[in-house]
């Protein structure tokens, strides 16, 4: 489990969520659409973690 990338994919999902709101109020789509895809990266990289401390879990 890395702690640094976790944190960083917190902080990545926090600013989509931002941008999007952004997007939203000023009626500009491509903030909006962008700060969805900066969420969408961030919940990958949970999931990466999260499958790597499974796996660490089952190998130990």
């Amino acid at each position: 489990m890395s702690i640094e990338k976790r944190v960083e994919a917190t902080a990545k999902n926090i600013e989509g969520k931002v941008q999007e709101v952004i997007g939203e109020v000023s009626g500009n789509p491509a903030d909006k659409a962008e700060g969805k895809t900066k969420q969408a990266e961030a919940q990958v990289t949970h999931t990466t973690e999260n499958i790597k401390d499974e796996l660490k879990k089952a190998l130990d």
